[in-house]
């Protein structure tokens, strides 16, 4: 019983300790947060994908919805200066986006590339997201709400669900915080 409780104690400890260097660094603004979308049980689209319609998509559990609003909390909790939150098209980055934040913008360079009818969109979505990145004035922090595909082509990384991903300007990884 002594050894879980210390085992506990030192994960409770690097949990804290993930928390307060994300939060140093948000605080020093100029930063990109990606955000895997929060939970959405299965892998990948249906074959009767359609953008406009939700019903056509996998959305995010209860769960995940959840996790969504602790991930807003956590950005009103350490009032982090947020300059811009921009969403996937996609239902469950969008809901993710919404529960965390309220307001957001869609942004085609976040969509998913996983699937082969959305792949060939690839290099033009990250030319776009670079470029945008480019122009940005480096003011508050940018929140990409966007999928695990995104995250691992721009930042080299494989997020979990409702992860956050920050990085810098040029997408090199600071830091990152589990949300489950």
């Amino acid at each position: 019983m002594k050894k879980i409780l210390i085992l506990f104690f030192i994960l409770f400890a690097f949990d804290s300790n993930a928390e307060n260097t994300v939060v140093s660094l948000l605080k020093e603004e100029g930063k990109i947060v990606f955000i895997r979308h929060s939970i959405a049980p299965g892998g990948g689209d249906p074959e009767n994908f359609n953008l406009k319609d939700c019903s056509t998509q996998r959305n995010l559990s209860e769960k995940g919805i959840k996790q969504s609003k602790q991930i807003g909390e956590f950005f009103k909790k350490n009032k982090v200066i947020i300059s811009k939150v921009l969403s996937s098209q996609w239902c469950r980055c969008k809901d993710t986006a919404f529960h965390a934040f309220g307001k957001y913008e869609e942004f085609f360079a976040l969509n998913s590339t996983f699937q082969i009818k959305f792949s060939g969109n690839s290099k033009k979505q990250a030319e776009v997201l670079k470029n945008f990145v480019k122009k940005w004035d480096g003011k508050g922090n940018i929140i990409f709400v966007t999928h695990y595909v995104i995250i691992l082509k721009h930042a080299n990384y494989a997020p979990s669900s409702g992860e956050l991903v920050i990085t810098d300007k040029n997408f090199n990884v600071l830091s990152t915080l589990r949300t489950d």
